[in-house]
């Protein structure tokens, strides 16, 4: 059986990772692509290294007639998002790349994006999408609100520590280091290669990342209290790529244990044998997520780090990955390509 999908947004980054793994799929099929200033060029004229698939023309929006696809995939603009979502047929399922779904407190939401949400009744429809956490909920699901990728790489190194109490809830601190095709492909005068390129900088330091909105959310709903976690992320001269260095209190060989009993029978998320960091060169262009443990040299505290593809298994690849479950499809199908190395 095939599917048919839409995805919103084809122009940018998210929306061509998405094209890239989905012709590798066995069952699921392009029926239309959207882009806003690019209508009617070709996917391959926008994107080069595309230029090889058969693929359908970008068109606007309300040029799609939705009512012959099973899944959108929404890769629009915050705040763009909830405006098209709620217009779509209820029959069509939607898995939303954006920030509009993920918190479900609408004072939350607007709290950390500084507007109310304008589509409150499907907020509170809305599954977060960490696959792994989620994976039950996603399949009955008619809207799944992607996690954001900063998100996702500090979730995967947290959530089985905070949810086993092996660590002090109160000392929390994650140092993450993040590529530049996070922020996007419009362009942006501090994303030069001129104004990037030969250093890195720390960026919304004290608080003020909107990804902190979904450590708080998640964190505090495991523990059963609030949990507020010290989170500094930083840009590097990398196109690709997520490092979370996440420093803990707790027994750093309960910590590996933990998290390796966690995931074991997952597929794409790999604990590395104690004392084995992950780099992002390892998971480069992949739909998997590396965690590694070193025990520090004062006693009684650990280090996690995480790596992961920002556009892949923080985006595109977990939006496949649940849309794979929402049709009833083999959850790894068109997800196990190996990473690009060097």
């Amino acid at each position: 059986m095939t599917h048919k999908i839409a995805i919103l947004g084809a122009s940018g980054y998210t929306g061509a990772e998405l094209v890239r793994l989905i012709a590798t799929h066995p069952t699921i099929e392009i029926a239309a692509l959207s882009a806003d200033r690019k209508a009617g060029l070709e996917m391959g004229e926008v994107f080069p290294h595309l230029r090889h698939l058969d693929l359908p023309p970008l068109v606007k929006i309300d040029e799609i007639d939705f009512a012959a696809v099973d899944l959108v995939f929404c890769a629009l603009p915050h705040a763009t998002s909830q405006a098209v979502i709620k217009t779509l047929p209820e029959t069509v399922k939607v898995v939303d790349l954006s920030a509009d779904f993920r918190l479900r407190d609408p004072a939350e939401y607007q709290k950390w994006y500084g507007k109310p949400h304008d589509a409150v009744e499907l907020q509170k429809t809305a599954v977060y999408g960490l696959t792994e956490f989620y994976r039950d909920e996603i399949r009955s699901a008619r809207l799944v609100a992607g996690t954001g990728c900063n998100a996702a790489t500090g979730q995967y190194a947290l959530r089985p520590l905070i949810a086993a109490g092996v660590i002090d809830l109160d000392e929390i601190i994650i140092d993450l280091k993040a590529g530049v095709s996070g922020a996007g492909r419009s362009l942006k005068e501090n994303l030069l290669h001129a104004e990037l390129s030969e250093g890195y900088h720390a960026y919304s330091a004290g608080g003020k990342h909107r990804h902190l909105g979904e450590f708080d959310q998640e964190f505090s709903a495991i523990a059963g209290r609030p949990v507020r976690v010290q989170f500094t992320p930083h840009l590097i001269p990398a196109n690709r790529g997520i490092l979370a260095t996440v420093y803990v209190r707790g027994n750093a060989a309960e910590v590996h244990e933990t998290l390796a009993k966690a995931y074991a029978d997952e597929t794409f998320i790999v604990t590395l044998p104690f004392g084995e960091l992950p780099s992002t060169k390892h998971v480069r262009g992949s739909n998997f997520c590396h965690i590694g443990v070193v025990a520090d040299r004062i006693e009684g505290r650990a280090i996690v780090v995480a790596a992961l593809d920002n556009l892949t298994k923080g985006s595109s690849g977990q939006a496949l990955q649940n849309a794979n479950l929402m049709l009833e499809i083999e959850e790894s199908a068109g997800l196990m390509l190996a990473p690009v190395f060097p």
